[in-house]
């Protein structure tokens, strides 16, 4: 469980950013990233009160920022409890890489058409993950390989699409806190990004493309079958941030 030190700390940093802003379509925005870098793990109750006095914001715009989170299915409000990172099932998982197949198969498909890709920051992704997977930061290699997602729907030059899997890949995040082998889930997908990075350097975008329908597939049957493995586990009820 991330400490409360920890949190405090990282959304401490993040209040200067709020500066310019101060609104709740930015609190929001500040902790969407923040569960999708691992942050806030699925179940942790969301403390108003440490919350807003680390990013220095009213109680009011912190319940503002949970609304727009909880219309993302990031969060879940529960009656005379409080606000709590969702916990995903196996058929959220299923239909979130439903999504996954249809929004990057598409990009793909569009860069294509859409003249010189920039894979300036796709390869960046890629070299970032394997230098973070070398030095055993698998959490960060984690992130990085939503980052890396995020850079194939780059491609496509679609700014809705970008915000569609951004928001997609926060709640994805929540979905790898079920394979608690975080290494051995995610090792073997560093080789899968530079196989595919490098079938779009040398522009064979329909093999790139066969690829990743290949990984998805992969990726979610691993997935499935560790959330059917927990969901026949007894309950373990909420994790608390503010403990």
């Amino acid at each position: 469980m991330t400490s409360t030190r920890a949190v405090t700390t990282v959304l401490a940093n993040e209040r200067r950013r709020l500066a310019r802003l101060g609104t709740a379509d930015r609190v929001s925005e500040i902790l969407r990233e923040q569960i999708a870098a691992g942050l806030f793990p699925p179940g942790t109750r969301l403390s108003e009160e440490s919350i807003g006095e680390a990013l220095g914001v009213s109680r009011n715009t912190l319940r503002e920022s949970f609304r727009l989170l909880g219309h993302e299915k990031l969060v879940v409000h529960e009656l005379n409890r409080g606000v709590f990172v969702r916990v995903l099932t196996a058929e959220d998982v299923a239909d979130l890489f439903l999504l996954r197949q249809i929004i990057e198969s598409s990009a793909l498909e569009i860069a294509g058409r859409a003249g010189p890709l920039e894979l300036g920051p796709v390869f960046a992704a890629v070299e970032q993950a394997e230098a973070a997977a070398g030095e055993g930061r698998w959490d960060e290699v984690a992130t990085l390989d939503l980052q890396f997602h995020q850079e194939i729907v780059a491609l496509a030059h679609s700014p809705r699409l970008d915000e569609l899997m951004h928001r997609l890949l926060a709640e994805l995040r929540l979905a790898f806190h079920v394979m608690h082998g975080s290494q051995q889930f995610h090792e073997p997908y560093l080789m899968r990004n530079r196989k595919i990075v490098t079938l779009l350097k040398r522009k064979k975008l329909d093999q790139a493309a066969r690829e990743l329908h290949a990984y998805l597939d992969d990726a979610q049957r691993e997935l499935l079958s560790a959330f059917r493995a927990e969901q026949d586990q007894p309950s373990k009820g909420h994790v608390v941030s503010d403990r």
